[in-house]
């Protein structure tokens, strides 16, 4: 039997992607460095789980033998991402994680040759943010001419989890990207930009999110620029090993996200198009068990590979109460 493993599954997000995964009925094995929450979860799933780190490659190959898939929930992702990157290509295995940072998918472009010769997936960001973004600006492109530029918003509501803050501090970077032509550029202006998430134009801050990769990849529209609006608490401040573990299911349902696109086509006609779904932290885990579900029924490309441009620009739609609509 194929078996997915969650690594980092005891933690906040990783926890409801293994229920989600149990309650698929999928053969799951739950990973992560310490066994006493591990265990917890596996009486509560009816799962095995495994314990090892990441910095014996020998530990980690043995922990992956008999698994197909596995699901990397564990942040920050600059330190998780690459063991368990190499490790999947070394041992046949499709990976997936939930990253938000730009450095993951960075590795998984110089890794695709690799990954592509040895039959393996590396799909970074299967839940949140990037298919969000992903699915929207798949479905924008397709209302313009020979779309030339993207400039896509993500709305963040309410509060933030434990451990995206920790990863968000770690990642801090003054350098703000754009792709022009194709490439990763540093731009020089910091100015706004305005976006409708449905209640009105707001303004948005621009920021280096990795759809600039992802996007890029699934549309072939050379130039892309993103942006975030934060309402909320979205990013605390303080000791943020203080913080409570994530949002509280009533927080979640308080704090829906939101996303807007705008694609100019080469006759400089523009197209705009909202995404609305439910909290980040309810859609990131069935996402992302969705998405390790259909791995391990074979629906998989060799190489780095993108949610939207796998599974298509309906994925997002698919999970939860998820909408996108046309605005002009």
């Amino acid at each position: 039997m194929k078996k997915l493993m969650i690594y980092g599954a005891a933690g906040y997000t990783g926890s409801m992607t293994s229920e989600l995964a149990h309650a698929a009925g999928l053969a799951l094995v739950l990973a992560g460095r310490n066994a006493e929450p591990l265990s917890a979860l596996a009486a509560q799933t009816q799962a095995e789980y495994r314990v090892f780190g990441l910095d014996n490659d020998a530990a980690i190959d043995k922990a992956l033998s008999d698994v197909s898939v596995i699901l990397n929930c564990a942040g920050p992702y600059m330190h998780t991402a690459g063991p368990l990157m190499h490790a999947a290509i070394r041992n046949g295995v499709h990976y997936l994680d939930i990253a938000a940072e730009l450095d993951s998918y960075q590795l998984a472009e110089k890794l695709d040759a690799q990954a592509k010769a040895a039959g393996v997936m590396l799909l970074p960001g299967s839940g949140g943010s990037v298919t969000m973004l992903g699915c929207l600006a798949a479905h924008a492109i397709e209302r313009v001419s020979e779309p030339r530029k993207i400039s896509i918003a993500l709305h963040v509501s309410g509060s933030m989890s434990r451990g995206s803050a920790v990863s968000a501090s770690e990642n801090l970077t003054t350098q703000l990207l754009i792709r022009s032509g194709g490439q990763l550029v540093t731009k020089s202006s910091t100015a706004a930009g305005v976006f409708d998430f449905g209640a009105g134009p707001v303004s948005c801050f621009p920021v280096t999110l990795p759809d600039l990769i992802t996007i890029g990849i699934a549309t072939g529209v050379p130039d892309i620029e993103t942006f975030v609006h934060v309402s909320g608490n979205a990013f605390p401040t303080g000791e943020l090993s203080a913080l409570p573990a994530g949002p509280t299911i009533e927080e979640r349902n308080a704090n829906r996200y939101q996303a807007a696109v705008q694609v100019i086509g080469a006759n400089g006609l523009q197209a705009g198009s909202v995404l609305d779904t439910v909290n980040g932290y309810t859609f990131t885990p069935m996402a992302a068990a969705e998405a390790a579900r259909r791995v391990l029924g074979g629906e998989y490309r060799s190489g780095f590979q993108t949610p939207a441009g796998l599974f298509g620009k309906g994925f997002a739609q698919t999970i939860a109460d998820t909408r996108i609509s046309d605005c002009n």
